[in-house]
């Protein structure tokens, strides 16, 4: 790219002998198409590379005249709270000392035939009505594009009546990773409705009496 060009006395002259003179200049055009290639490159990676985001359904926003939260029935209610060393314990229903019975906390783990098998026991209607939507799509026997195809599967959760809602808890000793690993799991199921809220007071009382049953030490870190 760099072109040198000499300047050099035209004829020999009697005396001293003069030091030659060299003078450069930088071709610049190569630079122009390295640039175009460049320019081309980062736009398509841009228009290519999309944000990665997880599909959540919101609740429906409160009436003004009716403030009060919806009640949510025990029976679809499921309750999952994570504990330290990866432990995961849930039990169906409310926790009211005031109403029994009392719920049974039931040890599980984060595999396939764990928490993950339990929610879709509880969410195969659902789960089933998607599923099949998403096959008809892919064997072309639905031709609808991608946007439309996500329409109706968010229309789908929100029209779900019977499919469990699930309440995520953590206790102090619970990391990181275990949010995100049931918030996973929620997607793999297709859990319509989640949400994470705070252990109360009768609840930690019922872990700390499982624990005690299956001898963990409760100080354990």
């Amino acid at each position: 790219m760099a072109e040198i060009i000499a300047n050099e006395g035209g004829g020999k002259k009697k005396g001293k002998k003069r030091p030659k003179k060299h003078s450069t200049s930088i071709d610049m055009t190569p630079m122009v198409d390295l640039m175009c290639l460049l320019l081309t490159f980062f736009m398509l990676t841009t228009a290519f590379s999309k944000p990665k985001v997880m599909e959540i359904v919101l609740p429906d926003p409160p009436k003004i005249n009716d403030p009060t939260p919806p009640k949510i029935p025990g029976w679809r209610t499921v309750n999952i709270i994570m504990d330290g060393k990866d432990k995961i314990y849930y039990y169906v229903g409310i926790a009211d000392p005031t109403h029994p019975p009392i719920p049974v906390l039931i040890e599980t783990d984060y595999s396939k035939d764990g928490i993950r098998k339990i929610l879709l026991n509880r969410n195969k209607n659902l789960f089933k009505q998607m599923e099949d939507l998403n096959s008809e799509v892919t064997k072309g026997k639905l031709n609808i594009s991608r946007d439309s195809l996500t329409k109706r599967l968010r229309e789908l959760k929100s029209k779900d009546a019977v499919g469990p809602i699930v309440l995520i808890k953590a206790t102090d000793k619970a990391k990181y990773k275990n949010v995100v690993d049931i918030i996973d799991e929620m997607a793999i199921t297709n859990v319509a409705r989640y949400a994470i809220v705070d252990l109360n007071l009768f609840e930690k009382k019922l872990l700390k009496k499982k624990k005690r049953e299956l001898g963990i030490n409760d100080s354990d870190k």
